[in-house]
């Protein structure tokens, strides 16, 4: 087991410290720019690319962010990083090329985005771009198999559980998961409070919450929580961006 409790200390800019994708985009360089000036966590996701590299990117596809067509798998990081975000100065960046800007001055939250029978060396390739990273960081994911595979490869750091589901299977399936010896959990707010987060916290897990935005999900939030992912306004003034 790991300590997570760095998870608690700072609010967790969802993709990044973006601006609704006006003219900061999530998931981008600027974006995590931005949550460093605001001394601001970062939770990111990344896909696993065409040449096996880690990227830092939320959807399947391509169209809704870069205007283009086509499986982000398919193409390799180099091809990636040729692509602008949002029309934006912005391209595809790389997992290694994120944590190199951040250089541990926040915590950084990593989420895989899995895909059943199609993932083979995605977690190993996650844990290689984070081999020589001095930083708080943790790593979680919905798919019980990429943690399986990242708690049976000694990882350096905390593994979470992203979740959600306030129903008996769905609180029996994240069971099984933190049965694998899990660090944190990150869950939907609007399905808090329930029995399972309840069991987490009182067994010393950090609990946060995905995603916040507004004043009255963030109270929601530290009544059930430990912290929130948040985005869309601004934490240390409540007033919108």
């Amino acid at each position: 087991m790991h300590d997570a409790g760095f998870l608690k200390a700072q609010p967790i800019a969802h993709r990044g410290y973006h601006d609704m994708n006006k003219t900061i985009w999530e998931n981008t360089l600027s974006a995590a720019t931005r949550a460093v000036e605001a001394g601001f966590a970062i939770e990111c996701d990344v896909q696993y690319s065409a040449d096996s590299v880690p990227v830092v990117f939320h959807d399947d596809d391509m169209e809704r962010l870069c205007g283009v067509k086509g499986d982000i798998r398919a193409k390799t990081a180099g091809e990636l990083g040729l692509v602008h975000v949002g029309g934006t100065s912005d391209k595809v960046p790389t997992l290694r090329q994120l944590l190199r800007l951040v250089k541990g001055r926040v915590p950084v939250i990593v989420e895989l985005k899995g895909r059943a029978g199609d993932d083979e060396g995605f977690a190993a390739s996650v844990l290689e771009s984070i081999e020589d990273y001095r930083g708080p960081i943790g790593l979680m994911s919905f798919d019980h198999w990429l943690l399986a595979d990242l708690k049976g490869m000694a990882p350096p750091c905390p593994i979470g559980l992203t979740a959600e589901g306030n129903t008996e299977q769905a609180f029996s399936s994240h069971a099984e998961a933190m049965a694998l010896g899990l660090d944190f959990v990150s869950y939907h707010y609007g399905h808090l409070p329930n029995p399972f987060v309840t069991q987490t916290r009182d067994n010393a897990i950090p609990v946060i919450t995905w995603t916040v935005r507004d004043e009255a999900a963030m109270a929601h939030t530290f009544r059930h929580a430990d912290q929130m992912t948040f985005e869309g306004f601004d934490p240390r003034t409540i007033a919108t961006v």
